[in-house]
């Protein structure tokens, strides 16, 4: 992970915004998702790779929604079916029967914007660290200034594995060439092309008619549609991306882990801004879609996953993973695991809690250590401190749960639930038979199997009777010790007794 705070980027040229205190003109967006990608070694499809909590290319998609663009159409191809099912409906699709190469792909996608007037940006969608800021920098320098198509460029010192992008000696664009078909020359130009286009719609269909697949790849690259255009006389910006991180692209599994630190860098330093404490950021997992109060602290080691809410002042971790959770203010998780739960204010979590989907924790409630609860709701002021698993369960306010308590939910076909009352207290060692209600005030003696309704200000015992046999102890070893001299396999007998006497 890069420095946090004014984490430094590649030094390269800036461009100043170019019309964007005009609103912008619609626009469409194509982004193109239907490789292999045999380099990710997977047969998870690419675009649909975790990263912060999102598949890859839903990065690529929110950033288009979030510029304003209101058409986005996804080019998939292998494994259609399934990156069409992982990425959802909020997105139109083409499919690319075969692939063919880029140009092929933005061609697939014609028949959804043959008719569409304006802007198209095309980008793909392994580019999960662009900026929707980015986007709509790209939409308005190509609508100010009426390029035909207009291209995001970046520098690096060593652009191996990049299209290079080729000026003439005025500095104006003249073409892409892709590093396989490039000279020596050219593979030393430190500009290259991350695939980030805004094109007239009309100048990118025409284009796309005239592009052939003469290359190494015998494929139809959408970078020669550039060529094309710059042949033809028509206008061709290039602006520089702001920062070289914004425009990386994933095609391995390590590339994808250094787009996840920098997204979480980013994540993260937006929380410290806001107010939170971060005691160790490169120690410390934040999904996107979280939100943290004021003067709360994460300790290393959290892992706060997307759709997690948590108040001000709480104490989060070290050693806790929360997911889909919201926790109110004054909340502590102390190692231990949170999915798809509420944490009302005060509440004491761990450590080595597991707090299973469907549970709800009023105020003050007091959860210890392995202690497992599941679609359960305790009032305020509960406190089960440790060793007990509650499940399927309403407890009341201010019950005591003993130490090895278990609410037994399921009878191996259907699920059960347990009432427990208010101010009741739960004996350690006690089983819960469910479906059974202990009413208010009730008492369990330890060690009970509860199999009945409790009332209100009872005590409940439900425990075999306890036998002693006296001198029982000394008589077993007695035999024992002989039987180790003689060689000679002896037991007391055992009494029937129950009075404690032989």
């Amino acid at each position: 992970m890069s420095d946090l705070i004014g984490a430094s980027t590649a030094a390269q040229p800036r461009s100043a915004p170019v019309g964007e205190a005009a609103p912008l003109a619609p626009a469409a967006a194509i982004i193109l998702a239907a490789g292999k990608s045999t380099r990710m070694r997977s047969k998870l499809p690419k675009p649909l790779h975790p990263l912060c909590g999102l598949p890859m290319t839903a990065h690529v998609i929110r950033a288009c929604r979030d510029a304003g663009v209101e058409r986005v159409v996804v080019v998939i191809g292998h494994e259609a079916e399934k990156v069409r099912a992982g990425l959802g409906s909020d997105v139109e699709y083409a499919l690319q029967e075969q692939q063919r190469g880029t140009g092929d792909a933005v061609r697939a996608a014609q028949p959804l914007l043959a008719d569409w007037q304006g802007t198209i940006v095309v980008l793909a969608g392994d580019v999960p660290l662009l900026p929707a800021e980015t986007v709509r920098h790209l939409i308005a320098h190509q609508q100010a200034t009426c390029a035909q198509a207009t291209l995001l460029t970046a520098f690096l010192e060593d652009a191996t594995g990049y299209g290079r992008i080729v000026r003439d000696a005025a500095g104006r664009v003249t073409r892409i060439v892709e590093e396989k078909d490039a000279t020596p020359q050219e593979r030393a130009i430190q500009e290259w092309n991350p695939s980030i286009y805004a094109f007239d719609a009309s100048a990118l269909w025409s284009a796309l008619t005239a592009i052939e697949p003469n290359n190494v790849q015998g494929e139809f690259y959408l970078t020669d549609a550039i060529g094309v255009l710059v042949g033809r006389g028509a206008r061709v910006e290039a602006i520089p991306a702001a920062d070289v991180r914004d425009v990386l692209g994933v095609n391995t599994r390590v590339e994808l882990a250094a787009c996840a630190a920098v997204m979480r860098e980013r994540l993260l330093v937006k929380l410290m801004l806001s107010g939170v404490t971060v005691m160790d950021p490169r120690a410390t997992y934040v999904d996107v879609d979280v939100e943290v109060g004021q003067d709360t602290i994460l300790e290393p080691n959290t892992f706060l996953l997307r759709g997690t809410r948590i108040g001000q002042d709480c104490m989060i971790g070290p050693h806790a993973r929360i997911e889909a959770s919201t926790l109110g203010d004054g909340v502590k998780v102390l190692a231990s695991q949170i999915v798809e739960s509420v944490l009302e204010d005060g509440v004491r979590v761990g450590p080595y809690a597991n707090l299973r989907p469907g549970s709800h924790l009023g105020p003050r409630v007091k959860v210890g250590d392995f202690v497992e609860i599941k679609n359960a709701r305790l009032e305020a002021g509960v406190s089960a401190s440790h060793l007990a698993y509650i499940g399927d369960a309403e407890v009341g306010e201010g019950t005591n749960i003993g130490a090895g308590t278990i609410t037994c939910n399921y009878d191996g076909f259907q699920k059960h639930r347990t009432v427990i009352g208010k101010r009741v207290f739960v004996g350690s060692h006690s089983t819960l038979i469910a479906p059974v209600t202990v009413s208010d005030g009730a008492f369990i003696a330890a060690a009970s199997a509860i199999t009945e309704d409790v009332p209100g200000d009872a005590l409940a015992i439900a425990r075999s009777r306890q036998v002693v046999k006296l001198g029982w102890a000394a008589r077993y070893r007695q035999v024992h010790s002989q039987q180790a001299q003689v060689k000679t396999p002896t037991a007391p007998e055992p009494s029937e007794s129950h009075s404690g006497q032989e």
